[in-house]
């Protein structure tokens, strides 16, 4: 598959439903990866921290999370055909994991998230196999690869820790890890666990997710000043024709 330039973050253009069928294929050939969701926050950050923009780059897929990447591509003139955001690609993911009986660990958040989530997800896709869970506060690297390899293989680890430092984990970790596909799903595990509520479809289908969760979260506002500096970037970009 072809890859797209966002501001030197080489984003897979294809469809959530794509996205899906190719992390199966990992899984199922046993192909060793990670799966990177870079909003335009993370694309930004990239811009100035070349260690960041490489290991996104050599994700398994990296799949553009947010309108902003959306409207950047737009903006460039570049196929991005829809925004593949980590938390509903995740999903469909574990469905089709489902019908074969696959496993999935859970890593991340705070304690008892991940297991009160692996509950909710159960019940929801009967055939999964949750190997695990393990919450995101530990004193070092080795403690957390310890635990999780404790469970035995998974064909899946959803990597909920944040960005950049859930990125920054799979990468350093993933010969090490005892798992076929990593995700990294920042604040998923809040969600499937039902502590956090997602926006509702008016927000997400027009765009305004980010708008939505400021609302809720006031304390975001600082983090959010990312996003038209990032489309200002963009638009300077394909003026002036730099790289």
């Amino acid at each position: 598959m072809d890859r797209i330039s966002i501001l030197g973050v080489q984003f897979d253009a294809i469809s959530k439903a794509e996205a899906v069928q190719r992390a199966m294929a990992a899984i199922r050939h046993g192909e060793k990866g990670y799966v990177v969701t870079p909003n335009s926050e993370i694309v930004y950050m990239a811009r100035k921290d070349a260690q960041l923009k490489k290991l996104l780059n050599a994700a398994e897929l990296v799949l553009p999370d947010g309108i902003g990447v959306v409207h950047a591509a737009k903006i460039l003139k570049k196929p991005i055909r829809e925004k593949v955001a980590g938390i509903e690609f995740a999903p469909d993911l574990i469905a089709e994991m489902a019908k074969e009986g696959r496993s999935l660990f859970l890593f991340g958040a705070k304690p008892g998230v991940a297991e009160q989530a692996a509950e909710n997800l159960k019940k929801q896709y009967p055939g999964l196999v949750i190997t695990g869970c393990r919450d995101g506060y530990f004193k070092n690297d080795e403690e957390a690869v310890r635990d999780i390899n404790a469970a035995g293989h998974s064909d899946v680890i959803l990597v909920c820790l944040g960005a950049p430092k859930q990125e920054i984990f799979m990468h350093a970790h993933l010969p090490e890890l005892n798992g076929t596909l990593l995700c990294g799903l920042g604040g998923s595990l809040d969600v499937y666990a039902g502590i956090v509520e997602r926006a509702p479809d008016f927000y997400v289908n027009h765009g305004l997710e980010w708008f939505y969760r400021l609302k809720k979260e006031p304390w975001r506002a600082k983090r959010m000043t990312a996003l038209p500096k990032f489309l200002l970037t963009v638009m300077k970009t394909r003026i002036t024709g730099e790289k």
